[in-house]
């Protein structure tokens, strides 16, 4: 058995990667499903179109290969986080379509529990701050508003779970409900220190304990599945949340190593070693990975919107007709032109947190151009990884030295070379700059042995091109200035 299966299921796409053993592609199988928008500031999936897809592209990928799963050693998973599903035990039928990590429709649910005193005791056990990405609050809407979910869930009828449980769930014929270290530790139900799902924190979201998912560590044989050709049992053997699973891809093992991934939204982390570091500029302290037990932890700041501002260039304003075109067009401009465009769609993430912020594009004149939009919408993307860097290092004391990237946004050279002009230090994109999708299958394939160690992981890293800042410190804090100005005017615009 010479390859590794990962399945990456996003935002926007599940996709499918057959990895060889020096961590290559040998196919790879992508496939796009619904984003539901019942209201504004709502996004829901449909589970069973998230499973359909999923299962097809991983065929899809095998099959490409001229493989079956005979050929496959285990199969690794990567999923977006946060978004909610609550299911049926005995029938497997979802109770609602699944509530999307951009949803904003719990934002006043955390306004009451912060009002209440409680975002303290959220943060000092979760690393996380009282916010409507989160997976606890959207749960809680569940229960609190589908018809008779709410006594089901108590008589132990319901399951919940991010995604990846989801996932397994099916991959298991139902036979597993289970979840790694860390996606529970992005559902404010979970005590990071102590690894462990927490009965305060349940009370204060009214979750009742029934419902939740065993936690396992994230590199581990989970259980096994047939759903490829050839009937062979594969072991399902490495889970983590994207954002985690890119950080491993990345071998950011040391303590200090950071990866920004630029995909629907745009997610940095920080890897802090075997202590949880307590933020006091509003990030977020997760669980990086754990293995046999043991946890290691990471410092992270997440943007909502990062490529999928792209796609509202393209779908929502008809600007350009695929996602590759907008480099081009930013480049028929020599510079912004002095626009700025905030995309707030769906209010602000870290350091800012203001879930009633809104898009905005300021500094439009009469000769402002669709180069000038475009150009204005991939600066965006910098300027708020700018930003997290910002906050990241106040926390932790440590200078960047250098920023791994990856992520589908990382091949527009226009772009990293912008964020290298603003962050004053060497951006790194890899020669696999599907890291998502490596980690889970670095994981899966450590726990069934296809790979000795971290040291082997880390000697595959290659990089593809460094981008080296070229641009003067005084032209970067003009324009990151304007972009505060921007920012600080987007603020508050729905606030009730």
């Amino acid at each position: 058995m010479q390859y590794v299966l990962a399945l990456d299921q996003g935002t926007t796409s599940s996709r499918a990667i057959v990895f060889d053993r020096a961590g290559q592609i040998q196919s790879a199988a992508q496939k796009e499903f619904r984003q539901i928008f019942p209201r504004p500031g709502w996004v829901e999936h449909d589970p069973d179109e998230i499973w359909s897809t999923q299962l097809g592209v991983a065929v899809e990928a095998v099959t490409q290969a001229g493989l079956t799963g005979r050929d496959i050693a285990a199969i690794g998973l990567a999923n977006q986080r946060e978004t909610t599903v609550v299911w049926d035990r005995r029938t497997g039928q979802p109770v609602y379509h699944a509530i999307v990590w951009q949803d904003r429709r719990t934002a006043g649910l955390c306004d009451e529990l912060r009002a209440a005193g409680h975002e303290a005791l959220f943060q000092r056990k979760t690393g996380l701050l009282l916010d409507a990405y989160l997976a606890g609050t959207k749960l809680r809407w569940i229960l609190d508003n589908v018809p008779d979910a709410r006594r089901r869930a108590e008589a132990g009828e319901l399951a919940f779970g991010t995604i990846d449980s989801w996932l397994l769930w099916k991959l298991s014929d139902g036979a597993l409900h289970v979840t790694d270290a860390t996606n529970a530790s992005r559902t404010l139900l979970f005590d990071i220190a102590q690894q462990a799902w927490d009965d305060e924190l349940l009370a204060c979201l009214r979750v009742p304990r029934a419902m939740l998912p065993e936690v396992r560590d994230s590199s581990t044989v989970y259980g096994h599945t047939t759903c490829l050709p050839g009937g062979r049992r594969i072991p399902v053997a490495g889970v983590a949340g994207d954002q985690h699973a890119a950080l491993f891809g990345q071998a950011c093992l040391r303590r200090g190593m950071v990866k920004n991934t630029y995909g629907t939204g745009c997610f940095m982390l920080m890897n802090t070693g075997d202590t949880p570091v307590p933020s006091h500029n509003r990030l977020l302290s997760t669980t990086a990975w754990r293995f046999a037990g043991r946890p290691s932890y990471a410092l992270e700041g997440s943007i909502f919107i990062a490529g999928a501002v792209v796609q509202w260039l393209r779908d929502g304003l008809g600007l350009i007709r695929s996602a590759s075109e907008v480099e081009n067009l930013a480049a028929s401009v020599p510079d912004n032109g002095g626009v700025y465009l905030v995309p707030a769609f769906v209010g602000l993430g870290a350091p800012h947190w203001d879930p009633y912020a809104r898009g905005a594009i300021h500094g439009i004149t009469r000769g402002t151009t669709a180069g000038h939009l475009a150009r204005a919408a991939l600066e965006s993307i910098a300027y708020q990884v700018s930003d997290l860097v910002s906050a990241m290092q106040a926390d932790c004391g440590l200078a960047l030295g250098e920023l791994r990237v990856d992520g589908g946004a990382t091949a527009n050279d226009m772009l990293m070379q912008f964020q290298a002009d603003l962050l004053g230090v060497p951006v790194l994109r890899p020669a696999v700059t599907e890291t998502t999708a490596l980690g889970a299958a670095y994981l899966a394939g450590l726990a069934v042995g296809y790979w000795d160690g971290l040291d082997e992981i880390a000697a595959q890293w290659q990089v593809e091109r460094v981008f080296e800042p070229a641009m003067g410190r005084d032209r970067v804090a003009e324009l990151c200035a304007d972009w505060a100005r921007a920012v600080a005017r987007s603020k508050g615009w729905a606030e009730p």
